[in-house]
């Protein structure tokens, strides 16, 4: 792992910041977009994901609702990464990310700021928080193909 990752106060730093001026952080309520309700039982997260995926390339993931800062940091953060890559690109960044959440062999390069939560596994509490948004953009490509 690179050392800017070893760094857990850049770590923090990346997740605050999106947490505190999350990117996509609007619903556009478009017919275009798909859409997708996720709720946590065991935490605040109550999220709306929504996802433009034209012939095969996601154009647009949007987000909104209450989250806890895991929750809204990672989706902001994976709202940023999948939003221009094809189906096939965006499935290879959702498997490493998941691998990396659970401990598992992963790419770092593909995940780019994302590899900020890796320690979540860590946390069993904590997973559903940082995959709460991954999971709802899974559906939405699934439903895509």
């Amino acid at each position: 792992m690179n050392d800017l990752m070893q760094d857990p106060m850049i770590l923090r730093q990346i997740i605050m910041d999106h947490y505190e001026y999350p990117r996509n952080h609007e619903l556009t309520h478009d017919e275009a977009y798909m859409s997708r309700h996720m709720a946590s039982d065991s935490c605040i997260d109550d999220i709306y994901v929504e996802a433009k995926i034209i012939d095969h390339v996601i154009e647009d993931i949007r987000f909104d609702g209450v989250a806890c800062t895991i929750a809204t940091a990672s989706t902001s953060i994976m709202s940023e990464l999948l939003k221009g890559k094809t189906i096939d690109e965006a499935n290879k960044i959702i498997e490493n990310y998941h691998a990396m959440i659970d401990g598992k062999e992963y790419d770092e390069d593909l995940l780019e700021e994302a590899v900020c939560m890796h320690t979540v596994g860590k946390q069993a509490n904590r997973i559903k928080c940082a995959t709460i948004g991954w999971k709802a953009i899974e559906e939405m490509i699934k439903e895509s193909e």
